[in-house]
């Protein structure tokens, strides 16, 4: 959205189906909505709706690009070195696959801490809080029952949010698509945490942690 034109790069753009200002109201209806009262029970279906104002917009951008004869051919012939993408909006990750690029992950983080959930690396339930528990590093065994199963729906939760782009990828890549399969692709996942908010955990070998 702050990306300009410069002497140090180009930027190539391609048509989409809404204005500027459907854009604006969506990430305004995005923003206010973080402000609405939660209860323990409504918060993941509340949270939900509101991720999808967003990412029905940024699929539909999605099927743009990967519809863009021009696009796609301009990006084979330009021959790059890597891609580096934000995955969570899973374009880029299709795109390099396309592309036969190796990929760079620039990323803040999934709901639910999904990237660990993606790669396989450790995330254990017993002190880590899953998203909507409102629990914190120090639980009562009661709690960590619940932490536990919570843990659970997170694959559900990618499933719901992401499931579409399978479909897309399959399209373009002319095969079926698992979809973490592909995140799992990813060279490296620069992980731009903040660790006032975060709690240590293990990582693996391609995902590199800075503070920010």
């Amino acid at each position: 959205l702050l990306l300009k034109e410069s002497k140090h790069y180009m930027r190539k753009i391609h048509p989409v189906p809404f204005d500027q200002q459907e854009l604006k109201n969506r990430f305004r209806s995005f923003g206010n909505n973080h402000f609405v009262e939660k209860g323990l029970l409504s918060a993941a279906l509340i949270e939900y709706r509101n991720s999808m104002i967003i990412l029905d917009m940024w699929f539909t951008n999605c099927q743009s690009l990967l519809g863009d004869s021009t696009t796609l051919s301009f990006l084979k012939e330009s021959k790059f070195d890597i891609l580096f993408t934000d995955p969570a909006l899973p374009c880029g990750v299709i795109l390099a696959e396309y592309l036969g690029l190796p990929s760079v992950y620039l990323f803040r983080g999934f709901p639910c801490s999904l990237e660990h959930a993606i790669n396989r690396s450790p995330n254990p339930g017993s002190y880590i809080p899953r998203c909507y528990t409102q629990f914190s590093d120090r639980m009562t065994f009661p709690q960590r029952v619940v932490n536990y199963l919570v843990s659970y729906l997170e694959t559900y939760l990618f499933y719901l949010l992401y499931s579409k782009y399978e479909d897309l990828a399959s399209n373009i890549l002319k095969r079926d698509v698992h979809l973490p399969t592909l995140y799992r692709k990813g060279s490296i996942w620069l992980l731009r945490y903040d660790f006032v908010f975060e709690y240590p955990r293990p990582v693996m070998p391609n995902m590199v942690s800075s503070e920010t």
